[in-house]
């Protein structure tokens, strides 16, 4: 019998950051159907309730401590992972962090810059970097294949005003994400960002706070709701399965028509 297309049985995917908000919203839905899941994230207490929630679904599952800005925390993690898995066959980036509150771009400190950028665009690059080491060995031992996914932003393509430094570390995974997908496609891996608009998370916990914005920011959304991190489950499954062989290299809005309104 054919394996059905969106069967993910045998494959392995590390989400970061998923012990919350979209990272397990993607976790959830990969584990449902079939995968075994790594989490990584810096909280205790969150990554032992995500484990407990994703095991119900059957499959493997293990969550790290890491934090990712970290270089020697992501080498020691990624190969625990793979001791533990054996492989990783999707890499999801999902950890990072927001602005501190709304300012203008000539208040945010040299502090405040770096703080986004070391986990929002180094913390890519380090997990990124250490996946690519395993899937590349993988393909040259005849075994290729592999599936990179980041989570930027709709503030990577749009005038994100008085988060600037958000929107530089997200518009940087949009660039990067297009040259990996070139660099990388002879090994049968591929490259594609997730760009969410206006989801509730804990993220965006000010954001929904705030009755005013939360309701102008409502009415332009085309699908007249904000976004839930189960919204996320089914580009997760698509792109970790083997129907996604051929889709590289693209930004993947998923904002409820935001974008277009």
């Amino acid at each position: 019998m054919t394996k059905p297309q969106f069967d993910l049985t045998g494959k392995v995917a590390l989400v970061t950051g998923g012990n919350g908000g979209i990272g397990l919203g993607m976790a959830n839905a990969m584990a449902a159907a079939g995968a075994d899941i790594a989490i990584w994230g810096t909280n205790p207490d969150k990554n032992a309730a995500a484990a407990e929630q994703l095991g119900g679904h059957g499959t493997r599952v293990k969550a790290y401590s890491c934090n990712v800005a970290d270089r020697a925390e992501v080498d020691a993690q990624m190969a625990a992972t793979l001791e533990d898995f054996g492989r990783i066959d999707g890499c999801f980036a999902n950890a990072g962090v927001s602005g501190r509150g709304a300012r203008s771009f000539l208040e945010i400190t040299p502090d405040e810059w770096r703080r986004v950028m070391s986990v929002n665009l180094d913390g890519v690059y380090h997990t990124y970097q250490a996946a690519l080491r395993h899937m590349v060995d993988r393909a040259n031992a005849g075994d290729p294949g592999g599936r990179l996914a980041c989570v930027s932003s709709l503030a990577s393509v749009s005038g994100a005003a008085r988060a600037e430094h958000y929107a530089a570390s997200k518009g940087a995974l949009n660039a990067m994400t297009y040259a990996l997908a070139v660099e990388f496609a002879r090994y049968g891996i591929t490259a594609n960002a997730i760009l969410p608009g206006w989801i509730a998370t804990d993220m965006t916990e000010d954001a929904r706070d705030n009755a005013k914005f939360a309701e102008a920011a409502g009415k332009r959304i085309p699908v007249r709701r904000w976004g839930e991190p189960a919204d996320f489950g089914g580009i997760a499954v698509y792109l970790l399965s083997d129907a996604s062989a051929y889709h590289t290299g693209q930004l993947l809005q998923i904002d409820g028509g935001y974008f277009r309104f």
